[in-house]
């Protein structure tokens, strides 16, 4: 949830160790109506079965040797990077909070592989608004597909990567922080609009679809799956989906953070949520409902401007009250229509969670493996990185989550 996550989660030497066990595993390549402003995504309707995409830029092609530069450090990887990636820059469409329809982007990246392919999508971490740059469409070497995505792409997955509303084609729009239904469809109309390339371009693709995503993007993994089963199944059937360290009990963690005694390093980007859930479910409080001064003066100036580490001198009483006894019901309701843990999926899933998770507390995995057990599920794993913090546990969760969907 932070700005360091993107810096060490895909520094190019983490991508190579990722190809490297992906080589020991298969070789996937091989493998045989407008929503309500703010609505759940499992209440909103499809989209209708019209075309998504709206247009295409070719970036470039890479070959392995290319690729394989970008982690030079691993000496595997110029053998493990099989084929060439071409990259585009797609544009589609999709709708925003509000329920209208807006123009967003992804990068698409497309191996020439020979034979049929899987389609990975792939859900990016944290964006801060100065990191702009970093958005998968611009394809620069400081974004997260750059190196370890465009290695395992070179694998043999075509990898779709949504920018999200708020980057891209989208930039002048508010990036809805966390929130569950817009990252969903953002996702899953990127998705739709990638496989209509591919039909349009004759990229070969098979029916696979896997969904991958760290932090944020685990958060908005678990969205994209659950709006995928529930509103398109036929369309796009889920394969297998890794989520790592996403805070998918979101009413749980408010009362965690407000309820906390310890320094909390991640309050600057929590307070990113309220501002988005404050927004978009139109609950339109002053800013000095949620925080105490000089806080509250000074975020409503600037919203990314500094706060303390200890959430009782940041948040106001009232509100930390309200959090604590759902006392404020169009609050409390905001919060719980971002919950993901309580459902029950028919695609394995497999929950990847540093246990000293120090910004995205491991019990939101804990809570939606309890939770989707109790629904039934058997296909749901919770695989624990032991000792793992937020940033340590980003490494891990690469290596195993590609070597789980390399199984299917």
């Amino acid at each position: 949830m932070s700005k360091p996550f993107v810096s060490r989660f895909f520094a190019p030497g983490w991508a190579g160790l990722l190809v490297w066990l992906l080589v020991l595993g298969a070789a996937p390549g091989c493998k045989s109506n407008s929503p309500e402003p703010g609505a759940d995504p499992t209440d909103a309707p499809a989209s209708p079965p019209t075309t998504a995409l709206v247009g295409s830029t070719f970036i470039g092609e890479y070959t392995p040797a290319q690729l394989a530069a970008r982690v030079s450090d691993i000496p595997l990887v110029g053998s493990l990077a099989r084929y060439s990636v071409k990259v585009y820059r797609l544009t589609y469409t999709t709708r925003n909070t509000d329920g209208q329809s807006v123009t967003a982007s992804g990068a698409l990246l497309v191996p020439v592989a020979p034979a049929a392919v899987p389609v990975i999508s792939y859900q990016h971490g944290t964006l801060q608004p100065d990191e702009e740059n970093r958005a998968p469409s611009y394809y620069s070497p400081s974004s997260e597909v750059w190196s370890a995505v465009s290695v395992l792409s070179a694998t043999g997955y075509v990898v779709s990567a949504p920018d999200y509303i708020g980057y891209g084609a989208s930039k002048s729009l508010p990036h809805p922080y966390e929130h569950a239904a817009s990252l969903a469809s953002a996702s899953a109309d990127m998705l739709r609009a990638a496989r209509e390339f591919c039909a349009k371009e004759k990229v070969n693709v098979n029916q696979k679809n896997f969904l991958l995503g760290y932090s944020e993007g685990g958060y908005a993994t678990m969205a994209l799956h659950k709006l995928l089963e529930e509103k398109y199944a036929t369309e796009l059937p889920v394969t297998a989906s890794a989520p790592g360290a996403g805070a998918y009990h979101k009413s749980a963690f408010a009362r965690y953070i407000i309820g906390s005694t310890q320094p909390l390093n991640f309050l600057s980007t929590y307070v990113w949520v309220l501002r988005t859930y404050d927004r978009v479910y139109q609950l339109n409080r002053p800013f000095s409902y949620y925080y105490q001064e000089p806080y509250a003066t000074r975020l409503q100036a600037d919203p990314f401007s500094a706060v303390p580490r200890q959430a009782a001198e940041l948040f106001a009483p009232g509100f930390r009250q309200a959090v604590l006894t759902d006392s404020d019901a169009s609050l409390t309701a905001s919060l719980r229509a971002n919950d993901l843990h309580d459902w029950r999926p028919r695609a394995p899933l497999a929950l990847f969670h540093g246990t000293q998770d120090d910004y995205v507390p491991y019990f939101n995995s804990q809570d939606a493996y309890n939770a989707m057990s109790a629904r039934g599920a058997t296909n749901v794993e919770l695989r624990p990185i032991q000792g793992g913090t937020h940033f340590t546990s980003a490494a891990p969760y690469t290596l195993a989550a590609y070597a789980f969907i390399s199984q299917f």
